[in-house]
């Protein structure tokens, strides 16, 4: 069985190839990457803020997933900041549709250790998917989540926009999706069985600290909480230049499999973090494995930023969230233009930009 998420003729299952368009924002996109991270390369999150993926069958035991964003205790309030005037009874309020019945959950499975809390559930029987952010198990064996979204396993690993009825200035957490971006959280990740079979035939996710400012690329980002403005849009696709010799940095193998992949099929910006980051999926609950030994997170630092390049993208969306009291974009927002910025009202000179209405996705303005 193809072990490979999402079908073949996917966006994130699609090469670069070495013919590639070079966007025309590149070298200034680049730059940035340096100026936040000093050119030190990517780093890998192997060991926490990554996703944990636990693999269901017919006989895995279900559960339904309360609503946790209501009561989530260090992001209610800027979450729902922006989304007040929206909020009545038939909002989502996190859960997308058809998330929350009847979610497998095997028994040892565990979130990420860290403040997200991820965790992705996938049945290759069924061929479905089902990811969270912020989930926990209760004391009393229940879970709940901040997020919730299911969809096909081998569809085409894109959101369809028009299911969001998101406001523009909102973050997208409050429909259904786990990554800020709007992408399914097991999109791009560096799965254990790839990295022990020598090959990835996918592209990667990242997140970086420059993540742009209410502009976003679909597909496959139909979102973004980018704080940076003129950075790099969420859903932008980074190659490693193709002609580099990998023999020539010094890497270990298994780091050469995923500066391959950077090569082969690029990386995808999916998120907003320090620096910037691959995602390891997270092992925990996976008796027997580790990454101990077999991947380093260091061991891609030695590959400049300068080695990349952004390629050129379709379809470029100016809407998403707007800085609000959350640490990260705040910070960026407030770094990058100077405005003091931690009421989560509309910043000054974006009024053009923020529709109060109801919006239609996936057309640029």
């Amino acid at each position: 069985m193809n072990k490979r998420f999402f079908s073949d003729d996917s966006f994130w299952n699609q090469k670069v190839g070495g013919e590639a368009k070079i966007h025309p924002r590149s070298g200034e996109w680049i730059a940035l990457l340096e100026k936040v991270d000093g050119n030190s390369g990517f780093y890998l999150n192997l060991n926490e803020w990554t996703v944990p993926v636990y693999e269901a069958t017919a006989d895995t035991p279900v559960c339904s997933i309360e609503k946790r964003l209501p009561h989530f205790e260090s992001g209610y309030e800027y979450f729902f900041l922006n989304s007040k005037p929206y909020i009545s009874d038939g909002h989502p309020v996190g859960h997308g549709e058809g998330f929350g019945e009847a979610v497998p959950i095997p028994p040892e499975a565990e979130p990420d250790c860290s403040n997200d809390a991820h965790i992705a559930v996938i049945d290759r029987e069924r061929g479905m998917a089902w990811d969270m952010w912020a989930a926990q198990k209760k004391d009393d064996g229940t879970w709940w989540s901040c997020t919730g979204m299911k969809y096909d396993l081998y569809g085409s690993g894109v959101f369809n926009p028009t299911q969001f009825k998101i406001h523009n200035g909102e973050s997208i957490h409050l429909y259904g999706p786990s990554r800020a971006s709007g992408v399914p959280i097991i999109a791009g990740l560096i799965m254990h069985h790839e990295i022990l079979a020598g090959r990835i035939e996918h592209k990667l996710a990242f997140a970086s600290d420059c993540a742009g400012l209410l502009e976003h690329v679909f597909p496959p980002a139909v979102w973004t909480d980018g704080g940076t403005p003129g950075g790099i849009p969420e859903g932008a696709v980074l190659q490693l230049d193709p002609s580099l010799d990998l023999d020539s940095l010094g890497l270990g193998e298994s780091e050469k499999v995923v500066a391959r992949a950077m090569q082969e099929y690029g990386l995808v910006l999916v998120d907003v973090a320090d620096g910037a980051s691959l995602y390891g999926e997270g092992l925990w609950g996976h008796e027997g494995l580790s990454w101990d030994g077999l991947l380093s997170q260091e061991g891609l630092r030695g590959i400049p930023y300068s080695s990349f390049r952004v390629i050129e993208h379709g379809m470029s969306v100016e809407k998403g969230m707007v800085p609000m009291a959350h640490h990260n974009i705040n910070r960026n927002y407030h770094f990058y233009t100077g405005v003091p910025h931690t009421d989560g009202t509309i910043p000054s000179g974006m009024e053009r930009r923020i529709e109060p209405q109801n919006i239609e996705q996936g057309t640029a303005e």
